[in-house]
C-alpha cells in the first residue's frame, strides 16, 4: 500500500472557513408590492404543527389558519377487509373484470367526501382604511412576515417555532383594526370560484356549523368534526395608541388522543408570555436552524428557490409533529376539500418530501416522518395480514393521520411496495446517524418486517424464479386492468432487491449472522432487473419506457435506491446513461412538476451539472407559483406539458432541495464526492455542515473551480473515505492520513475534526 503522511495545518483553519461560508451565504426575502388575492399564493408560515397564510380576500387581510392534525377519520365505506383481499382483486384482474375493483376501492374516494385533512378557519382584519400596500415581505432567515402601507402602518407576523401559536403586532395605524373570525363552510354554500383538483365542498361533510364566542377582545371557534373529533380556533388581541398586538391557536382533541391543552387557554398563557419574549425564543430556534447547514452557489434562481424549500421544510417538519402531508400546514382556503384530500401518498410524496433532511443536515426534523411510521407499525401489520393475508408488513399507499387505507388507485394506494420504499429511510436515518440504537430497534426490525412481507407475497414463477402475483409502476397507465403486470415490474422488483440486500446488511453489522444468509439467500431467488439494451430501464420485462410519464418510478434502482450506480462499473454506466437518454427522448408531455426536480436528482447522481441546472430552472421558473409553491402543472405555457392546473403540493418542492445537495456532495456509495456535479460555469461555491452516511458534517469551498479547503467533524468516529477533490495538486492536513487509487482515507474519533487545504 502506498501511504504518504501530509503535513498538519491549524484547526483555526476550520473558523475561517465556517466564517467565510456564512458570510457568503444569502437567504433572499420574498418582497411584493401587494397582497395575494388567492390562497395558494400566499404568504407561508408554519412550525409542522400549525401554519397560517397570509393574503387578502374581498379587501380584508386574511389569515388562512391550519393544523396537521385536523383530520375526518371515518372508515371509508367501501374498504372491508373482512369482504376483500388482495387475492380478489387478483381473481377480477385475471378474469377481465377490473371494473368492479374500479367500482369498489376507486369511485367511493372521489365520491365521498371524507376521509380527509380538514381546513381549520380564519381570522380576518379590516384594513381598507389603511389605504394601499407598500410593501409585502417574508424574511425566511426569521420566518416573520410583514406588510408595509403607504400610510405608515404595519404589521409583523410569525408562527412560534414550538409552540402551536402564531403572533400579530400591527404598528402606527392611523384607526383601529377589527378582528373577525372566519369559520369554514361546513353547513353552508361555498362561495369560492375557480380551478381546484378537489370534487368535494366541505358542507359535504356533514358537519353542524361551530359556535364563535366574541368577547370585547377575543374570539374563540370551537367545531365538532365527525364521530369524537373537535377543533378550537382562538385569538385574543390588546389594543395600544395607534397599535394592536394578538396572537391565535389552534388546538384539536379526539377520544384516544393525548390531552393537548385548548386554543383558549394556549392563547390566554402566551399574551402572559407577551410578545417580545415570544419573538425571541422563536427568532432563537430559526437561528440554530439555518446554523445546521448552508450554501453558497453563483446561481441566484437556484440559490433563493434552494432557501426557500429550505425554510418550507423548516415550516412543515417537526420530531413531534404529523409527517409532511400533501399540503402539509397550509390546507387550501378555498371552501372545498384539500386537492387528494391533503392526504399521506406513500407511492412518492411522502418519500421526496424528506429527501432534503440527510444530506441538509436535519435528521432532528426527519425523526418526524419516522417516529409516525413506527407510532403505527402494529396498524400496518394488521392490514397486511388483513388485506394481504400474509405475515410481515406494508404500508397503505394512500393513508390517513392515523395509518388507515383510503382506497383511491389501488395499484398504488393498496400496493405492494409503499413498506420497501418507505424502508429506506430507515435505512438512511440509520447510515446518516450511526445510531446503533436506532439500527438495532427501528431500522433493522422495519427491514426484516418488510423483508418477510415480500417473501410470504411472493410466488415461484414459470422460470422457478420468485414474483409477485401482480405487479404495478406507479402510475403508470393510471388505473386501468393494464396499470397491473403480470411480471414483476421494476418499481417492484428494485424495491424487493434493495431491502432483501439491505436487510442482510443490518443483521450483518448487528452480529446476526444467520439471519443475514437467511436474507442473502432470499435475495438470489429472484430475477434481475428489466434492461434494454439500446433504452435502459424498462416499466417491466417486455414493457420499455417508450412514452412521457410523470413517475419515475421504473429507475428507482439508480435513484435514489443505488443498486444500479455509476461507482459499479462501466455495464451498469451504459445502463444510466441509455435510461436518461430515453427519458428525454420520450419527453416532457406528460410530466408534473415534480418530474422535473427529480430529474435534476438524476442528474446530479450521473454528475451531469449542466443539465441538473438546466431542469432545475425549469422547475423554478415554470411550475412553482410566486410564493414558491410547486404546482403539478406548467405556469409557463411553453408546452413543455400538456396542462396548466394548479394543485399544489410539497414533494417537488423539497425533491428540488435534494438535487441542489446532490450536487454538491454525494456518499451514497460510501465514498465521500465533494462538488461532484458542478457545471463547468460555477467558478465559486462553498458548502457548510452538509451531512454524508457514516454522520460526517463536511464543510468545502471551491474557488475559481479549484477545491482549497474541507474541514470534516465525525460526529460518532470511524473511517473517513473521500474522493480526492485536489487533483494532481498537493495538499495538507490536520491529522495523518492515507492516500491511495485517487482516495484519502482517515480513522477519525468522536467529535474530532481535521481540516484538509490545498497546498
Amino acid at each position: 500500500m502506498n501511504k504518504i503522511t501530509v503535513l498538519c495545518i491549524a484547526l483555526l483553519l476550520f473558523s475561517c472557513t465556517k466564517r467565510s461560508i456564512k458570510e457568503n451565504s444569502k437567504k433572499d426575502k420574498l418582497v411584493f408590492t401587494e397582497l395575494a388575492t388567492v390562497w395558494d399564493e400566499a404568504m407561508p408560515l408554519g412550525n409542522g404543527m400549525v401554519g397560517n397564510l397570509i393574503w387578502q380576500k374581498n379587501g380584508k387581510l386574511r389569515f388562512s389558519l391550519d393544523r396537521a392534525d385536523l383530520w375526518d377519520l371515518r372508515p371509508m365505506e367501501s374498504i372491508d377487509f373482512d369482504k376483500w383481499k388482495f387475492r380478489d382483486v387478483y381473481e377480477y384482474w385475471k378474469a377481465d373484470n377490473y371494473l368492479k375493483i374500479q367500482e369498489t376501492f376507486d369511485h367511493p374516494y372521489g365520491k365521498l367526501p371524507a376521509p380527509s385533512k380538514i381546513p381549520a378557519g380564519a381570522l380576518e382584519f379590516e384594513i381598507e382604511a389603511l389605504g394601499k400596500v407598500k410593501e409585502v415581505s417574508l424574511d425566511i432567515e426569521t420566518a416573520t412576515c410583514m406588510v408595509e402601507w403607504e400610510c405608515g402602518a404595519q404589521l409583523t407576523t410569525f408562527v412560534h417555532a414550538e409552540k402551536p401559536v402564531g403572533w400579530y403586532k400591527f404598528e402606527n395605524l392611523p384607526e383601529a383594526v377589527t378582528v373577525s373570525l372566519i369559520s369554514p363552510a361546513y353547513n353552508r354554500e361555498n362561495e369560492e370560484t375557480g380551478i381546484t383538483q378537489s370534487k368535494n365542498a366541505l358542507n359535504t361533510l356533514g358537519y353542524e356549523q361551530g359556535e364563535i364566542i366574541e368577547t370585547k377582545n377575543s374570539l374563540t371557534y370551537s367545531q365538532k368534526g365527525w364521530d369524537d373529533f373537535a377543533y378550537q380556533i382562538s385569538t385574543r388581541w390588546e389594543a395600544g395608541n395607534n397599535s394592536l398586538s394578538g396572537c391565535w391557536s389552534v388546538s384539536s382533541e379526539k377520544k384516544d388522543w393525548e390531552l393537548t391543552p385548548k386554543a383558549i387557554d394556549v392563547v390566554q398563557d402566551e399574551i402572559k408570555t407577551g410578545y417580545q419574549k415570544s419573538m425571541s425564543s422563536h427568532l432563537t430556534w430559526w437561528s440554530n436552524y439555518w446554523a445546521q447547514s448552508s450554501i453558497t452557489i453563483p446561481d441566484s434562481i437556484l440559490q433563493k428557490q434552494y432557501y426557500m424549500e429550505m425554510y418550507k421544510f423548516g415550516s412543515a417538519a417537526r420530531a413531534d409533529a404529523p409527517p409532511i402531508s400533501l399540503q402539509a400546514v397550509w390546507t387550501a382556503d378555498h371552501g372545498k376539500l384539500p386537492p387528494w384530500k391533503g392526504d399521506f401518498h406513500h407511492d412518492l410524496n411522502t418519500q421526496l418530501s424528506y429527501w432534503p433532511s440527510y444530506a441538509g443536515n436535519y435528521l432532528n426534523l426527519e425523526e418526524g416522518f419516522i417516529n409516525w411510521l413506527w407510532k403505527y407499525r402494529d396498524n400496518f401489520k394488521q392490514y397486511t395480514k388483513d388485506y394481504f393475508e400474509v405475515e410481515g408488513l406494508n404500508v397503505p399507499g394512500v393513508s390517513t393521520l392515523e395509518g388507515k387505507a383510503m382506497g383511491g388507485w389501488i395499484q398504488y394506494a393498496l400496493g405492494q411496495g409503499a413498506s420497501a420504499w418507505l424502508a429506506h429511510h430507515f435505512y438512511l436515518h440509520w447510515q446518516f446517524s450511526q445510531d446503533r440504537e436506532f439500527l438495532e430497534k427501528k431500522a433493522y426490525p422495519w427491514l426484516k418486517d418488510v423483508a418477510v412481507f415480500l417473501d410470504e407475497i411472493s410466488v415461484i414463477g414459470p422460470d422457478g424464479k420468485r414474483k409477485l402475483k401482480i405487479s404495478s409502476s406507479p402510475e403508470i397507465y393510471n388505473n386501468s386492468r393494464e396499470a397491473w403486470f403480470a411480471e414483476t415490474t421494476n418499481f417492484d422488483l428494485a424495491l424487493i432487491r434493495w431491502n432483501l440486500e439491505k436487510t442482510a446488511e443490518l443483521a450483518t453489522e448487528l452480529g446476526l449472522n444467520n439471519e443475514a444468509e437467511k436474507w442473502t439467500k432470499k435475495l438470489e431467488e429472484w430475477p434481475e432487473l428489466a434492461i434494454h439494451s439500446e433504452t435502459g430501464f424498462m416499466f417491466a420485462p417486455g414493457f420499455p419506457y417508450n412514452e412521457s410519464h410523470r413517475h419515475f418510478s421504473h429507475l428507482l434502482a439508480f435513484h435514489p435506491l443505488g443498486i444500479v450506480d455509476f461507482s459499479k462499473g462501466e455495464s451498469d454506466k451504459i445502463i444510466i446513461e441509455n435510461t436518461l437518454k430515453n427519458l428525454e427522448a420520450n419527453g416532457s408531455s406528460r410530466w408534473t412538476g415534480y418530474s422535473f426536480s427529480w430529474q435534476g436528482n438524476l442528474y446530479a447522481r450521473a454528475f451531469d451539472g449542466e443539465k441538473a441546472v438546466e431542469v432545475l430552472k425549469t422547475f423554478a421558473k415554470c411550475y412553482c407559483l410566486k410564493n414558491s409553491f410547486h404546482v403539478n402543472r406548467n405556469q409557463c405555457k411553453d408546452g413543455q406539458t400538456g396542462t396548466t392546473y394548479r394543485p399544489f403540493t410539497l414533494e417537488g418542492n423539497f425533491a428540488f432541495a435534494s438535487a441542489i445537495q446532490e450536487m454538491l456532495i454525494q456518499s451514497h456509495t460510501g465514498v465521500v464526492k465533494v462538488f461532484p456535479a458542478i457545471p463547468a460555469s460555477w467558478k465559486d461555491v462553498a458548502f457548510e455542515n452538509l451531512r454524508t452516511y457514516g454522520a460526517f458534517l463536511v464543510t468545502a469551498e471551491m474557488k475559481n473551480r479549484r477545491v482549497n479547503k474541507i474541514v470534516v467533524s465525525s460526529e460518532r468516529g470511524g473511517k473517513f473515505i473521500l474522493e480526492n477533490p485536489f487533483g494532481s495538486g498537493d495538499f495538507i492536513c490536520s491529522k495523518k492520513v492515507e492516500s491511495k487509487d485517487n482516495l484519502i482515507v482517515v480513522d477519525l474519533m468522536k467529535d474530532e475534526v481535521i481540516t484538509l487545504n490545498a497546498n
